[in-house]
Formats: structure tokens, sequence, C-alpha cells
């Protein structure tokens, strides 16, 4: 039967490599999700969506500034939660960092 402590180290290399890969999975996701915007900027499928304004519910037509705006709010929401994802996952928080790059496919229309 092997020592102990033995034992004990085989599980924190074991569990050190759980938590390396699944900080790679969230880098991954990360790089993913810039990637599919840098490349898409100006395709819809990739913009983040925007929430109906109030006007919008009232039957108004948009503006091109309203347009403009509402699309800045959205890009900056969606750098902000990316950006938490990268501290987190730096952190090492990546249960954290995977629900933020959750959010971010959820604001981009990703399932």
């Amino acid at each position: 039967m092997p020592p102990l402590f033995l034992i004990v180290i085989a599980c924190a290399i074991i569990g050190l490599d759980i938590a390396s890969a699944r900080a790679d999975t969230c880098s991954d996701e990360i790089a993913r999700l810039e990637a599919l915007v840098d490349r898409s900027m100006g395709n819809a499928v990739a913009e983040p969506m925007r929430p109906q304004s109030t006007d919008a519910q009232l039957h108004h037509q948009p503006t091109p500034e309203s347009v403009r705006r509402a699309e800045e709010s959205a890009q900056l929401r969606l750098a902000a939660i990316l950006a938490r994802a990268k501290i987190l996952n730096a952190d090492g928080k990546i249960p954290e960092c995977i629900q933020f790059v959750v959010e971010a496919k959820r604001l981009l229309g990703i399932n």
C-alpha cells in the first residue's frame, strides 16, 4: 500500500490538472467570443442584442441616433462582461468566469 503522502500528492496533481483544464476552457471560450465579434462586427449575427426601448414598444420609429446609442451601449456591456470574465479567469475563479462567458453568449444570442 503506498504511503499516505504519495496519495495526497497524486490527488493534488490531478486536482491541478483539472483546474488547469477548466481555466483553459474559460480562456478558450473568451478567445472564441472575442474572435467571433472581431470577425463579424457589422454583421448582426455577432453583434450584441439590444433590449427593446419604450419608444419601440409604443410603436415609435427609431432614429439613427437612438440606434447608434443602443448599439454602443450593447457593445460596451459586452466588453465589460468579457473583461470581468478575464479577471475572474486570471484569479482562478473558473465557475464565475464561465458564468460571465454564458452571459456574453446570451447577449450575443449564442446558445
